[in-house]
């Protein structure tokens, strides 16, 4: 009598302890699958708020390009040449204003750069040309070419006045050049 109420509590435990042990594998495979969702999840969460962040600042950036490129900087420069008796100084000015669009924003900006700067005692004024003849140098000497050919070209001139022509006329070597 007491072995089969023995047999059947021994096999009701064995088969307990068989479904326990199946569920908790069960168990665990649904927590293992769980765990991988919610890492699924936070990493998606990550990757969309650094997308969410990275578009941000691309629009900020995007934005401020956009602003930046309605300034505009405009320049100017020339040549200064500063003489006195004793020295000389020759400069590059270049001016700069700031703009929006078009407006200025700014007044003009000089930048003075020194090119070349010289004292001149050699370079004395020298006698005028309206001195006289005695400042003229000896014929052909310190003259510069052009005034030499000038010298030689002579202006052709008619004999006789023709009805059509009533200027005189400067040969072809001094109205076109030599060549």
């Amino acid at each position: 009598m007491f072995l089969p109420v023995f047999v059947a509590g021994g096999s009701a435990l064995l088969s307990f302890y068989i479904m326990q042990a199946k569920m908790e594998v069960a168990v665990s495979k649904e927590r293992e699958s769980l765990a991988e969702a919610r890492a699924i999840i936070n990493s998606q969460q990550v990757t969309m708020e650094e997308r969410v962040r990275a578009t941000e600042e691309a629009t900020k950036r995007a934005a401020l390009d956009e602003f930046m490129q309605d300034f505009r900087v405009e320049e100017r420069s020339y040549a200064k040449e500063t003489r006195s008796l004793s020295s000389s100084k020759k400069s590059m000015v270049m001016q700069e204003r700031l703009f929006f669009r078009n407006i200025p924003l700014s007044n003009w900006v000089e930048h003075e750069m020194v090119v070349e700067e010289g004292h001149d005692l050699d370079r004395l004024p020298a006698p005028s040309v309206f001195s006289g003849a005695a400042a003229l140098p000896a014929a052909g000497e310190g003259r510069l070419p052009i005034s030499k050919m000038l010298d030689e070209v002579t202006v052709a001139r008619p004999s006789a006045p023709r009805p059509s022509a009533s200027k005189p006329t400067l040969s072809a070597h001094v109205v076109f050049g030599v060549q």
